[in-house]
C-alpha cells in the first residue's frame, strides 16, 4: 500500500513539474519580466488579492521589472499613457472573461456584460436614471441624506465624540444609492438595522477579488457564491465613500489645502442652505482640485481592469509597441499609473494645487499637465468607463463643501487619530506613515480616519 502511495506521490510531482516547467519554457509571454511565481501560477496574483495589496505589488513590482510586468502566466499589466489608449479606448478589445466569475446566478450585468452590443443596451437602462434630467430630480433626494449626515456630526460633535469616518461615509453612500437605485430606504446612517451589510460586504470582498485574479477558485460552496457574486455592481456606489474618507484623512494632515479650501466654500456661499448643484458650486475650482487629489492619491478600485483581444477580432492586439499573443489579458493598474513619478511628480505628496492652471504656464508645463490629465484615470475610459462619475462627483462636492461650511474638523488626538495611517516598519508597502491606506479588493477598503468636529459659530442652528 505504501508503494502505491509513493508512486501516485511520484506522478503527482512529475505532472506538476511537467505543467509548471512548461510554463517557464513554453510560454508566449516568457520574454516579459516579473515575479518567479508571477509566472508559473495564478496563485501569486490571487494570493495578493486575499491580502488586499495587490495594488502595492503592482507598484513594486514595476519599480523593479520596469513598465511591463508579467502578473500570471497569460496577463501583462502596463504602466504608461500609450497603454492607456491601446487598452481602454480600442474597439478591437473586449472585457476580460474574468468577469463572468462576479456575476449572480450568471446573469450579465452593466459591469460583468461581455457582449458590446448587450453592455449598450444596458449602460442605457442606466444612463436614464443618472440622466442630467434624472438628477435634478434626484438632488432634493441626495441633499436630505446629505444634511442626516450633517446632523449626525452635529450630535457627535456635541458629545465630544470622535468620529470615524469610514462608517459615516458608507452608510451616507449606502443610503444615496439605496434610494437611487432601488428607490428603498435603508436609514443606515440612523437605525442599526442594516448596518451590519458593510461588514459583511468587506469580509467577502477579498474573495470576489481572488475569482478575477485565480479563477479556478470560484468552484466554492454555493451558499457562499450566491452571498458574493453579483455583490460588485450591487454596491459599487459604495466606491464615494472611499474617495471622501480620503478627502477627510488629507485635508486633516495638511493645514495649507484645508485653510485653502474652507476659505474658497465660505466665501463663494453666504448660507450653507445656498451649497446646491449649479456654478457656484462649480466654480468652486480647489474642491474640485482636492476631490481629484484624493481619488488620484487613492483611487477607489485602485488595481487592474483587465482586457483581451476582441474574439472577433483577427487583427494582433499591440499594446505600447508589443504584439500580445492571443488569450493574454491586458491592463494598466490605476493605484501604479497614478503614482508613476513620470506623470505625477512627488507622487506620494498631497497637492491639490497640481491641478489648477497656473496664470502664464509654459508650453512645456501644459504638455505635463495634460499627461497628468491622461493619467488620471479613478473612472477608466472608454465605453466601459464609471456610469456614475457625475453622480459620484456631485455627492462628494455637496458633502465636502457643506462639511466645511457648518464644521471645522482635526484628527483625533494620540493613538486614535493615527487609525488608517501607514507606520514605519511595517512590510509590502504600508511603511508611509502620512498615506492613507487602502485594501485592494476590487473596491477598496479602509479604516478611519477618526476625526474631531466643531460647529462652526451659529451656522449649525440651520441643521435643526
Amino acid at each position: 500500500m505504501d508503494t502505491i502511495f509513493q508512486y501516485a506521490a511520484y506522478c503527482v510531482i512529475t505532472l506538476l513539474l511537467v505543467v509548471l516547467g512548461s510554463r517557464l519554457v513554453f510560454n508566449p509571454l516568457k520574454a516579459y519580466p516579473g515575479p518567479f511565481l508571477a509566472r508559473l501560477t495564478n496563485g501569486y496574483a490571487g494570493w495578493h488579492a486575499i491580502k488586499g495589496d495587490i495594488h502595492l505589488v503592482t507598484y513594486r513590482d514595476h519599480l523593479k521589472y520596469g513598465p511591463v510586468v508579467q502578473q500570471a502566466p497569460n496577463r501583462l499589466v502596463f504602466n504608461t499613457l500609450t497603454a492607456i489608449q491601446d487598452i481602454y479606448l480600442n474597439p478591437r478589445v473586449a472585457k476580460a472573461r474574468i468577469y463572468a466569475n462576479a456575476r449572480f446566478r450568471n446573469t450579465p450585468s452593466v459591469f460583468t456584460a461581455l457582449d458590446r452590443a448587450d453592455h449598450r443596451r444596458r449602460r442605457r437602462v442606466v444612463g436614464q436614471a443618472i440622466s442630467e434630467r434624472s438628477m435634478r430630480e434626484f438632488e432634493p433626494t441626495m441633499m436630505s441624506q446629505i444634511d442626516v449626515f450633517l446632523v449626525q456630526l452635529l450630535h457627535s460633535s456635541r458629545q465630544g465624540q470622535v468620529v470615524e469616518m469610514t462608517s459615516r461615509c458608507k452608510w451616507l453612500a449606502m443610503d444615496v444609492i439605496g434610494l437611487l437605485a432601488f428607490g428603498a430606504s435603508w436609514k443606515t446612517q440612523t437605525e442599526e438595522t442594516l448596518r451590519f451589510l458593510p461588514k459583511v460586504f468587506a469580509a467577502l470582498n477579498p474573495r470576489v477579488y481572488m475569482f478575477m485574479n485565480w479563477p479556478k477558485t470560484h468552484k466554492i460552496d454555493p451558499g457562499v457564491q450566491w452571498l458574493v457574486r453579483g455583490r460588485i455592481e450591487r454596491f459599487r456606489g459604495t466606491t464615494t465613500a472611499t474617495a471622501m474618507c480620503t478627502i477627510f484623512y488629507y485635508l486633516s494632515r495638511n493645514p495649507s489645502a484645508y485653510a485653502r479650501l474652507a476659505s474658497e466654500v465660505r466665501t463663494t456661499f453666504s448660507w450653507g442652505s445656498e451649497i446646491r448643484n449649479g456654478q457656484d458650486l462649480t466654480g468652486c475650482k480647489y474642491l474640485r482640485a482636492v476631490i481629484d487629489e484624493s481619488m488620484r492619491i487613492c483611487p477607489p478600485t485602485p488595481g487592474v481592469m483587465w482586457r483581451e483581444r476582441d474574439p472577433l477580432s483577427n487583427e494582433p492586439l499591440v499594446v505600447d509597441g508589443h504584439v500580445i499573443p492571443p488569450g493574454t489579458l491586458v491592463g494598466v493598474g490605476t493605484y501604479s499609473l497614478m503614482h508613476n513619478p513620470d506623470y505625477f511628480p512627488e507622487p506620494f505628496a498631497f497637492r491639490p494645487e497640481r491641478w489648477l492652471e497656473g496664470d502664464a504656464e509654459t508650453p512645456e508645463q501644459k504638455e505635463t499637465r495634460a499627461n497628468m490629465r491622461r493619467a488620471f484615470i479613478p473612472f477608466i475610459l472608454g465605453d466601459r468607463s464609471c456610469a456614475g462619475k457625475a453622480v459620484a462627483y456631485l455627492e462628494m462636492s455637496l458633502t465636502v463643501a457643506k462639511t466645511m461650511w457648518y464644521f471645522d474638523f482635526e484628527r483625533a488626538p494620540g493613538q486614535a487619530g493615527e487609525l488608517g495611517s501607514g507606520r514605519k516598519g511595517l512590510t509590502g508597502g504600508r511603511d508611509r506613515p502620512n498615506e492613507y491606506q487602502l485594501y485592494d479588493w476590487f473596491m477598496a477598503d479602509h479604516e478611519g480616519p477618526n476625526l474631531v468636529f466643531q460647529p462652526r459659530g451659529k451656522h449649525w442652528e440651520e441643521l435643526t
